[in-house]
Order: structure tokens, then C-alpha cells, then sequence
């Protein structure tokens, strides 16, 4: 590589230390990123630092340039609209977790700097609470949860952003019991109506079974193909098919799911309690190549009715709605590992919080985590 040839952006593959973040600020640009701060190099690198500024440097004030000014951030919990609604929520939340620590463990995008970057960035967490939170004074627990962020960059500020994480993970390591606080929800006062959910073409017809092609050559359509034939057309057989026999599987709760009959039973548990679930596939990037896997990062809506009884308890008859957010390795045209995450406890918000509220449910500090 000669003087002139920039270097190569970041690549999780390569499982880069934030020192090595650190030591190429300001070293020059690795890609195109017209109206960014010179000190990044590429988008990974901004991704990375600039979380890292915010919420563990606690320059909290790098919001005002880091974020637009009417920003959207998208949660299970409802919509944070604003950057200062942004300042706030961030402030609030460092209070509830002042030695909060989130490791970047990948980070998968696509784009370019005329239209716009799109980062899907998964970080594993760690906290100590030492402050107060709504349900009550510090506890001194420690909690670590897995969290997904995607967020869409114009000209060094981030436009929208999607966040989930592992939020009754969070709630359960702080000492509560997740139903008797989302008993405490306060959900909106008159209630929704709701059509019917989107998961046949039409009526009576059958759910479309989708070709699936090579994972090797289209990865990104391979996991399209995948999900949507797993979860709408009930084809649970994909995961032989399709899955690596040692398959791993990140889920919610802190679940680690190994091989094919964890993952079923996920899968159908899942399904029996919501029995007309279906998801829509919203955005999805990958990176990577064959040789070492391709990783794809895909973002979906799902939608459901509690009609069936499982870990959520008795059937309530309420319709869930969840971003969920799923990164997957494919190697050798198979799926060998996965991190699939959704706030769990915002679904328990949803099927037992009490009606009584003023307008939409909106999301709160605890929502806007790293």
C-alpha cells in the first residue's frame, strides 16, 4: 500500500480496540465524509467515538452537532422527537447509570456521504445503578444487556435513529419483577383500533413462500428470504435448512440459544402466544465477504395479538408492537451466529399497562439507552 492509498475502514472482522479508534483520529480519511469533524475517518469510526464522547466522556453537549435539530429517535416505547428532547432524556439516563460502559462489538453500514451513511451498531453493556430511576432510589446492582442502535448520518449528524435493547434484562438484574412494574404502565387513555394484521396477501390466500437464494452469493436477500418465510409463512423448517448445526443465538432475557431445537422452540413458543404475528423487514447493510462471512444487520416491525398462553402469561388479547433488530453472520451460505434484539419489557408494558393516560404513550429516559 503506497503513502497515498488510504486505508481500509474499520472492519469488526478485524476486531479493532478503541485504542486503535483512538490513535487514527485526525490521521486522515479512510472514505468520503464530506461535512463530518476532520477527526473522524470513516463512518465506523464516527459511530464508535462519537457514542463513546457522549455517554462515556459525558460530553453530552456533542449531541447539538452530532444530532439534527429535529431528530427522530424510534423506540419500542414510543418517539423521542428533538435534539434537546435528546439532550435531556441522555442526561437523565447518565444519572440512572453513571459508570455505563457500551463495547462496540460490530458495526454494519451502508451508504455514502452525497445521500447518507446508515450504521446498524451493536454494543454490549455495562452499568452500575447508581441513581434514580423511575421505579425507585439506587440499588448499587450491576447490569449488562446487549443493545442495537441504527441510526441514518447526513453530513455528521445523525437524521433518525432506531434503538432497542434488552430492556427486561435490564429491569431483572436491578432486583424487579418485570410484570408488577409493567402492571404499573400507564398506557394510552382511549385505545386504538387496530386493522388486520398484514400477513397473508389477501383474505383467504396462503402466505407467500419466498425462493431463497445462495447465502454466499446474496447474503442480504438470503436473510430477507429467511426471516419472512420463517416468521409470515410458518416454515420453521428453515432453521434446518438454513442454520449451521451449531447455530448460536443471542435472544432477549439473556438468552443464549445453541442448535437447531433452542431455536425452534423459540420460534413456535414465540408464535403460540402471538398466533397471527407477522413481521415486516424495514431496512437492511451488510458488509463483509465470503471468505471470513458476510454479516447482515436487518431491522424489522413486528406486529401481534396475545391469543395464546407462554412465558407472557395468560392470553390478554392486546396487539403488541416491537422494532426488533437482528444481526446475522452467514458463512459458507449458512447462518452460523445471530443477535436478535427487542425490548421485552416494553412488550410486557403493552400487554399489562393500565389505561389512563393523556394522548400516545412516549417514550422515556430509560428508553434512550446506548
Amino acid at each position: 500500500m503506497t503513502p497515498d492509498t488510504p486505508l481500509p475502514v474499520f472492519d469488526f472482522a478485524d476486531r479493532p480496540d478503541y485504542s486503535d479508534f483512538t490513535r487514527a483520529a485526525g490521521t486522515g480519511r479512510r472514505q468520503p465524509l464530506a461535512g463530518f469533524d476532520e477527526d473522524y475517518t470513516d463512518i465506523v469510526d464516527y459511530i464508535v467515538r462519537c457514542t463513546h464522547k457522549i455517554w462515556e466522556e459525558k460530553a453530552i453537549g456533542l449531541i447539538y452537532t452530532h444530532y439534527a435539530h429535529n431528530a427522530l429517535v424510534h423506540t419500542t416505547g414510543g418517539i423521542i422527537y428533538g435534539r434537546e428532547t435528546v439532550v435531556r432524556n441522555t442526561i437523565q439516563n447518565q444519572a440512572m447509570w453513571g459508570d455505563l460502559r457500551a463495547y462496540a462489538d460490530d458495526v454494519i453500514w451502508s451508504g455514502d456521504d452525497r445521500l447518507g451513511y446508515y450504521t446498524s451498531h451493536r454494543h454490549s453493556n455495562t452499568a452500575t445503578q447508581s441513581g434514580y430511576t423511575e421505579f425507585g432510589p439506587p440499588t448499587g446492582r450491576k447490569i449488562a444487556y446487549w443493545g442495537i442502535a441504527d441510526c441514518f448520518i447526513v453530513h455528521n449528524r445523525i437524521v433518525e435513529e432506531w434503538l432497542t435493547h434488552d430492556g427486561v434484562t435490564v429491569i431483572r438484574q436491578m432486583g424487579y419483577d418485570p410484570v408488577a412494574l409493567a402492571r404499573q404502565a400507564v398506557l394510552p387513555a382511549t385505545p386504538h383500533t387496530h386493522g388486520e394484521i398484514d400477513r397473508l396477501p389477501t383474505g383467504q390466500q396462503a402466505p407467500e413462500f419466498l425462493d431463497v437464494p445462495d447465502g454466499t452469493r446474496d447474503p442480504q436477500g438470503f436473510v430477507r428470504a429467511v426471516l419472512l418465510n420463517l416468521w409470515n409463512a410458518r416454515l420453521v423448517n428453515m432453521v434446518r435448512e438454513h442454520h449451521a448445526p451449531g447455530h448460536v443465538a443471542f435472544v432477549p432475557d439473556s438468552r443464549k440459544l445453541v442448535g437447531y431445537g433452542d431455536y425452534e422452540n423459540f420460534v413456535i413458543t414465540f408464535m403460540a402466544c402471538f398466533p397471527d404475528l407477522a413481521i415486516t423487514v424495514d431496512h437492511q447493510c451488510v458488509q463483509g465477504d465470503a471468505e471470513r462471512g458476510h454479516r447482515v444487520a436487518t431491522r424489522c416491525t413486528l406486529q401481534g395479538t396475545h391469543e395464546g398462553h407462554g412465558p407472557y402469561g395468560a392470553p390478554t388479547g392486546r396487539r403488541i408492537f416491537l422494532i426488533v433488530i437482528s444481526h446475522h453472520i452467514v458463512q459458507d451460505g449458512k447462518i452460523t451466529q445471530e443477535w436478535t434484539v427487542f425490548d421485552e419489557f416494553a412488550l410486557l408494558k403493552q400487554l399489562y399497562g393500565q389505561p389512563g393516560g393523556r394522548g400516545d404513550a412516549q417514550a422515556t429516559s430509560a428508553d434512550l439507552v446506548p
